[in-house]
């Protein structure tokens, strides 16, 4: 014999979610789960809209003191608070990723990977501009 599941309600609006695995009060974009063993670990549900150092140089496999040089070089983009932390926009984790490649690659120093760096970027925008003009003027890509 079987038995019939309860019926679930919707929640009711502006109504917290309970039991576990709901999210927190507070609007907090993570999520509780118990793992095998009864070990508690939180998973982001958003992307943040900015990164802590530490979080900054484990996403990109980066020691921390490297990572303050090369904001100290000006190479990486980062905003402080008010106690002084770094604070990083998720798009520097890309920034970072071509910074390790063009070292790995061409083994460039620090101080001419601004350069490049720079020299790149405008490359691209140069590139950019000659795709648009080609289209308003119907002539042949240059590439």
């Amino acid at each position: 014999m079987t038995h019939p599941l309860p019926e679930r309600r919707p929640p009711r609006p502006g109504a917290r979610p309970a039991g576990p695995g709901a999210a927190p009060a507070g609007g907090s974009a993570s999520r509780l789960r118990r793992a095998p063993g009864g070990v508690e670990r939180t998973y982001q549900l958003t992307r943040p809209e900015r990164l802590d150092l530490e979080t900054f140089a484990r996403a990109t496999g980066t020691h921390p003191e490297l990572v303050r040089r090369l904001v100290a070089l000006g190479l990486l983009d980062a905003g402080t608070d008010s106690a002084g932390h770094l604070w990083f926009p998720p798009p520097e984790v890309l920034t970072m990723a071509r910074i390790r490649r063009l070292r790995a690659g061409f083994s460039i120093n620090y101080a001419a990977l601004g350069l490049v760096l720079d020299l790149l970027d405008r490359i691209a925008q140069l590139e950019a501009a000659q795709r648009g003009r080609s289209r308003l003027t119907g002539g042949s890509p240059w590439t």
